[in-house]
């Protein structure tokens, strides 16, 4: 069996501001919130991103390998702007970015382009044993669900993943199952409870 943990790493400046993801270093908060992943982890490979957040988010980790297809989406011209600032220039765009799973008008990879390249992946850690916990992205960890649920693309829209929140696949004859998705119980545990919680969609690191 194949234990896969998938960790979308810590908060960033687009995080916080709703925008696509460049390669960005993670903000303060990010990195103090990093700094306890490896008390929620087990033992097990590590894999992450060759972005700078998810290797900063891994820093208090042993890396076994560095993979390419887990890295974020290619967001193209949108990499680091806001989505918002992006639907006031370009609303036809957006609207055919994120209803037609072809579309890529950013100029980078497209949804299915990202599923496929997820689907590949997952499809060679499915003939592995034993446990891997991979350090990568909101998009990438939303792809991997819709590709183990053999979801639509359509689906993607509607998972929500969290900085350093755990979703948990496992594989059995080379098929997948979800355990758990956006695990976030012990990073809510060191946020300040008298401040209102705002949701990852209003705030969150925009995964295609």
């Amino acid at each position: 069996m194949r234990r896969l943990l998938l960790v979308r790493h810590a908060s960033t400046a687009a995080v916080r501001a709703a925008a696509f993801g460049a390669d960005e270093d993670l903000d303060a908060a990010g990195v103090d919130a990093a700094s306890r992943l490896a008390a929620r982890l087990p033992r097990g490979e590590v894999i992450v991103s060759p972005a700078r957040r998810a290797a900063q988010t891994a820093a208090g980790l042993t890396v076994s390998a560095v993979e390419p297809a887990l890295a974020e989406c290619d967001f193209g011209a949108w990499a680091g702007r806001p989505l918002a600032e992006i639907a006031a220039e370009a609303p036809d765009d957006v609207r055919a970015w994120m209803t037609d799973p072809d579309a890529a008008p950013h100029g980078g990879e497209s949804l299915s382009a990202l599923l496929a390249r997820v689907r590949a992946w997952l499809a060679a850690q499915a003939e592995l044993d034993g446990t891997a916990i991979a350090i990568t992205h909101g998009g990438v960890v939303k792809a991997a669900v819709v590709v183990a649920l053999d979801a639509p693309p359509s689906a993607f829209w509607r998972i929500d993943v969290s900085p350093l929140a755990i979703t948990e696949l496992h594989a059995h004859d080379g098929r997948w199952t979800v355990t758990r998705v956006n695990d976030r119980e012990d990073t809510r545990a060191f946020s300040n409870p008298a401040k209102p919680r705002v949701s990852e969609r209003s705030r969150g690191e925009v995964g295609v």
